[in-house]
């Protein structure tokens, strides 16, 4: 065999280093594509829940069988609560506000912010808005639960304001009527007796003065918001703030059936935002509001 040249060699060594430099710059460029997209995808937020709304009116009876069967039992119930509706009062000619995406948490569809500052110093808080027929529920700012109420008609409207936490009963009648039965009543407007109970929704305000709720809805409150305490019948603390915002308009629609024009129509507006904040400065000017008893002596500045 004849030897190979010094010079095909060295032209042979080129190209090897060549190519293996080509190689190592693809994968580098390879690896400096993908580290970003990674680094990218990591930092990301959990996405922000959305949708849409469409308004159904129910056209007949085959129409409402139709689409309760294309519902699950949740998602059924669901809509009803974003309806502020029972089950039993949708016949032919009901409207319905119905969402794209139907999840089976409510909250997802809060119209009340997830947080509230101006509560945060505020353990627990009742704000129940008139406008859109909805009540929630807030622990030192952070929403907990919302759902759909049914406050005072036109005649017998409930006040806004702020209130607290009186007395509860499980089982209370009216006194208008001694055939209504309220379960799970939780007081606020103690002589008026104004309260939030179970009572059947019909998808507007029909109420003497109450806030009816889903059963579920007023039970948790039952159990979860603070009576006053009282000393010789004397109120030595408040219980939890009871907040009435906002005025129904009886002359418009439903304020949920516009969702499907705005999905965000429904959210809490600047006027009510600042209504809360003088009840919220009000709550923190009030000394029934806090046990000095667990004080001691260095917290304690007059």
């Amino acid at each position: 065999m004849k030897e190979q040249s010094p010079k095909l060699i060295s032209i042979f060594f080129v190209i090897v280093v060549m190519l293996f430099s080509s190689c190592n710059n693809k994968e580098s460029e390879k690896i400096k594509e993908v580290r970003p997209t990674q680094l990218d995808t990591i930092a990301l937020e959990p996405p922000v829940f959305k949708t849409n709304y469409r308004l159904d009116s129910i056209s007949s009876r085959e129409h409402l069988d139709s689409l309760k069967n294309s519902f699950s039992e949740e998602e059924k119930k669901l809509v009803y609560a974003l309806n502020r509706i029972d089950a039993h009062r949708i016949e032919p000619g009901t409207k319905l506000i119905i969402p794209d995406s139907l999840v089976a948490d409510l909250n997802l569809y809060a119209p009340f912010p997830k947080n509230l500052r101006l509560f945060d110093s505020i353990s627990k808080t009742v704000v129940i808005s008139q406008r859109i027929q909805a009540f929630a529920l807030y622990e030192n700012g952070i929403l907990l639960r919302w759902g759909p109420v049914s406050t005072g008609k036109q005649s017998t409207g409930t006040p806004s304001g702020l209130y607290y936490g009186n007395y509860k009963a499980k089982r209370k009648i009216s006194t208008i009527d001694d055939s209504w039965v309220m379960p799970f009543y939780f007081n606020f407007m103690n002589f008026e007796g104004i309260g939030t109970h179970e009572y059947t929704l019909p998808g507007y305000p029909a109420s003497h003065g109450c806030v009816r709720m889903y059963q579920e809805d007023a039970k948790f409150i039952y159990h979860w918001a603070e009576m006053w305490h009282l000393e010789s019948d004397v109120i030595v603390q408040n219980g939890t703030p009871f907040m009435v915002i906002g005025q129904y308009d009886f002359e418009d629609i439903q304020p949920w059936f516009k969702l499907a024009q705005n999905n965000k129509d429904n959210e809490l507006n600047a006027e009510e935002i600042n209504t809360l904040k003088i009840y919220a400065q009000r709550y923190q000017n009030d000394p029934l509001n806090f046990n000095f008893e667990d004080l001691g002596e260095d917290d304690i500045i007059l």
